[in-house]
């Protein structure tokens, strides 16, 4: 089926909503600031692009197997049972979320390994993205929550501060 620009416009909107009205929105901001703080931590001695791809896909999965045991252990000791595998796929979905936030950077050192950008560029790329990213959920929330404009600004930047500490802290001490 052929849909025409205006649907697929409404289609995406639709799926940003969701999005946006989601649990994921934290997971993937949580996500984000650890995979932000490992690039930052990176770069002081950066190894090749292969390298830092393995440490944000190690990282994700390590994070991610942590999360999902600690929500299971958490389920189990609050409810007295087992998860079910519905509650399992709900708790793996939020997971997978967080472990796509950790390695969204990823992306831009594979471009680095292929030699489309240079390791600089991409460590650039990766740190101003990630706090970006933070900054848009920041002031989504915001404005979902009914907050003015001014107020969304505002805390799109006071999250966006997180974000900003890592690499004005790494700065300072490199």
């Amino acid at each position: 089926m052929v849909r025409g620009p205006e649907a697929q416009r409404a289609s995406v909107r639709r799926l940003v909503g969701e999005h946006l009205g989601s649990r994921q929105v934290s997971r993937v901001v949580y996500g984000s600031i650890i995979g932000l703080a490992l690039v930052v931590a990176l770069e002081a001695h950066p190894p090749p692009p292969g390298a830092v791809v393995a440490s944000l896909l190690g990282t994700a999965v390590a994070v991610a197997l942590a999360e999902l045991y600690s929500e299971l252990v958490g389920f189990e000791t609050i409810r007295h049972r087992k998860a079910g595998r519905a509650e399992v796929r709900h708790l793996t979905s939020d997971v997978v979320v967080v472990a796509f936030g950790i390695a969204f950077p990823a992306v831009f050192f594979l471009l680095a390994a292929a030699d489309v950008v240079e390791g600089e560029t991409a460590f650039a790329i990766a740190k101003w993205t990630g706090l970006g990213l933070i900054g848009v959920y920041g002031f989504a929330g915001a404005r979902l929550s009914g907050a003015s404009m001014y107020r969304s600004l505002l805390q799109a930047a006071a999250v966006a501060l997180i974000g900003a500490a890592l690499i004005v802290l790494k700065s300072l001490v490199h």
